[in-house]
């Protein structure tokens, strides 16, 4: 049976790094198809990593595409000419347009997945929602990409815990030792053309979780300190970052934890008010329902009891929810 190896990744952030340094499969990544230093800045990619170097050096013809979308006639004039057989899609958050996949023999496969699986949770950032969702599984999903938005037919799943200490950062952690895990476990079958897809159930309406902008990192200190200790892990780095004010004073949170649901005697302090400070430089606010210990903070004056944190007249963003009370509408 022939094997198509003519492979390539697109990708431009740190996991697919990860997955260039660590894919353990007899067939070689020919490929790399990225964005250089100028279009990651321009289109805020978070986590974002200028690859070419490193893959060069291990031997893999990179091409940093003019545009994120793939869209421009010079682009994909020089992908149809490469011939790719098989594309695996890890850390580009796009879609490939059909222009391009029309010129993979086989196809091009990428990862999405949600707490409930596809067709529900399609769309963008399943996992920092998942989070604030206070979900606590997550399937992930090697697909076949079509012009849709993670419409496409299932090659293999592999199911993970969320736990309470997960963050942004450790779930896309989990989510590309999946990938790695799915890739290895079926690329025999992928460049023999010859494996199994699984179509979404089309008897479920799908879902669609929207896009986070940084700004929507905003913390509402009227909510539960459990729905806030989530908040900040959901979004911390390689993420914007919730933030919130002391006057005009930004603060940005990047580690926090429910310290304890018993106020120790604050339980008149306003939420939103810094109640002690500790000599470590951590710090405890007061919120409905307990105090939040701020392990990690960055701002540019110094923490102290009595601050009240506020919003500087930024409104918070409150998303749409479905019937459940979840986030994919």
């Amino acid at each position: 049976m022939k094997v198509f190896d003519e492979i390539a990744v697109f990708g431009c952030k740190a996991t697919t790094l990860f997955l260039l340094e660590n894919l353990n499969i007899p067939h070689k990544i020919r490929h790399l198809i990225t964005i250089g230093p100028e279009a990651g800045q321009k289109h805020d990619v978070a986590d974002y990593l200028d690859l070419k170097e490193i893959a060069e050096s291990k031997g893999i013809n990179v091409y940093q595409a003019k545009y994120y979308s793939l869209k421009n006639p010079a682009d994909q004039e020089y992908l149809s000419a490469l011939k790719i057989d098989l594309a695996f899609v890890a850390g580009w958050q796009r879609l490939v347009p059909p222009e391009v996949l029309s010129g993979l023999s086989i196809g091009a496969f990428g990862m999405h997945g949600s707490s409930m699986n596809l067709p529900l949770g399609r769309g963008r950032s399943p996992m920092n929602w998942s989070i604030i969702e206070g979900r606590q599984v997550f399937y992930t999903n090697l697909f076949r990409y079509d012009p849709g938005v993670d419409s496409g037919d299932v090659v293999d799943t592999f199911k993970f815990q969320i736990t309470h200490r997960d963050t942004a950062e450790t779930m896309h952690f989990k989510n590309t030792l999946a990938m790695k895990y799915l890739i290895e476990r079926n690329i025999e079958g992928l460049v023999r053309n010859d494996f199994k897809l699984t179509k979404q159930d089309d008897s479920i309406t799908p879902t669609y979780y929207p896009k986070r902008a940084p700004e929507d990192g905003l913390l509402d200190w009227g909510q539960d300190v459990c729905v806030i200790e989530r908040f900040v892990r959901a979004i911390t780095r390689p993420f914007g970052g919730a933030f919130t004010f002391s006057g005009s004073k930004k603060v940005a949170i990047w580690d926090a934890q429910v310290f304890d649901l018993n106020d120790f005697g604050y339980e008149n302090q306003p939420a939103g008010s810094v109640v002690a400070v500790f000599e470590s430089g951590k710090f405890l606010v007061k919120c409905f329902g307990g105090l939040l210990l701020v392990n990690a903070h960055e701002a540019d004056f110094p923490i102290q009891k009595g601050i009240v944190f506020g919003n500087n007249d930024l409104a918070v963003k409150y998303f749409e929810r479905n019937p459940l009370g979840f986030f994919d509408v």
